[in-house]
């Protein structure tokens, strides 16, 4: 498809700076493929529009504080300068991780940067900068007094990573939101501390609390889970003419024994409409869509990596109706939607969204296409 079709006309000032309180009084646009109807409601209205038999699959992967604010000291080589860095993946050297440096041309290799937290204080951590590669620079962090990994290091000094257009967003309309409130506040209600490895929350989620996650277990809607921890690359915009040509990156997940038996539970009564697998963000669809073909005749977990690049035409598997959030024009993660919902009902969805001024993006408001 061409990548002019993934585009649409936006208003910026509907971009969510903070999420809903509570969280499931955002809004929810309901958008029905086989009617091809648009109808709209609450977050909380889920228990009435979801039912006994249908699945919830979740991503339950946790957010690293990966924006890291980086100190040069005014003793150094070059001088005093501030900038802000994003933690991104480990290195294919051992014990070295890649980073997105502002100003990354600034630098040298060899260079200690200090590390501040999100209230300027520093806790004598620091990243040693040792080459760069085509997009990033290759680093090493160092633990300041108060020791450990580079998780805990990242959660000592480092800051929720944003996205960029709620940042903007915020500095645009004067806006101050302490970064102890979206460490709270960008994180779903079921993120695993154990799977601390995502970049960007698996947003569609962030929507739930946990007495809607009690009424839609009474209501006989189970829960299942699988983790993909997502990377920068979900928010690369497509450059390219043509949506083929985008280079897509690549994520790790993981699918546990249980929830492989679920989908083999599920396959009958699938069949005959008694239940539904409802995918939970456009994360949880990648996982579950990157299965490979013989995965439910396994006895073990699934654990893999994926580039996955989902567009219309593509034959659905695993995905009976989508919770997703409203997503930036020119992306990936648009064409996914686009692939489930037909592009032309999510054109009039997204025209709709806008004229109904729904809450865009991390924080705003959410769409289920069923």
């Amino acid at each position: 498809m061409k990548t002019r079709e993934l585009e649409y006309d936006f208003d910026p000032t509907l971009v969510a700076t903070a999420p809903a309180s509570p969280r499931d009084a955002a809004r929810l646009m309901v958008v029905d493929r086989a009617r091809g109807s648009i109808a709209h409601h609450f977050v909380r209205d889920l228990p009435a529009l979801l039912g006994a038999g249908d699945q919830l699959f979740v991503n339950e992967t946790s957010v690293l504080r990966a924006r890291l604010s980086i100190h040069r000291p005014a003793e150094a080589e070059g001088g005093a300068f501030d900038t802000e860095g994003l933690v991104l993946e480990p290195s294919a050297e051992a014990g070295a991780w890649r980073l997105l440096v502002r100003h990354a041309k600034r630098f040298r290799a060899g260079e200690r940067l200090a590390l501040h937290d999100a209230h300027g204080r520093d806790h004598g951590d620091a990243i040693e900068l040792v080459r760069r590669d085509a997009e990033a620079w290759v680093a090493r962090f160092h633990a300041g007094a108060a020791g450990g990994d580079i998780a805990e290091i990242l959660e000592r000094s480092g800051l929720t990573p944003l996205p960029p257009y709620i940042l903007k967003a915020r500095k645009d309309r004067a806006e101050t939101i302490d970064d102890d409130e979206d460490r709270a506040e960008y994180e779903t209600v079921y993120a695993r501390a154990s799977e601390r490895g995502s970049v960007a929350a698996p947003t569609a989620g962030l929507h739930f609390t946990d007495e809607l996650l009690a009424k839609l277990a009474a209501r006989g809607v189970a829960r299942s889970a699988v983790t993909l921890h997502v990377g920068a690359g979900t928010f690369k915009p497509v450059e390219v003419d043509e949506l083929k040509d985008h280079a897509m990156h690549r994520e790790s997940f993981a699918v546990s024994r249980e929830a492989l038996a679920t989908l083999r539970t599920l396959e009958t009564a699938r069949k005959a409409g008694a239940a539904r697998i409802v995918a939970v963000g456009t994360t949880t669809v990648r996982a579950l869509e990157s299965l490979p073909a013989d995965a439910l005749a396994r006895d073990a977990a699934v654990s893999a990596t994926t580039n996955i690049l989902i567009s219309p035409g593509f034959a659905f598997r695993y995905t009976d109706a989508l919770l997703t959030n409203f997503h930036l024009p020119r992306s990936t993660l648009l064409a996914l939607v686009g692939a489930f919902a037909g592009m032309e009902l999510m054109r009039d969805a997204y025209a709709t969204a806008v004229r109904e001024r729904y809450r865009f993006y991390s924080y705003g408001d959410a769409m289920l296409v069923v």
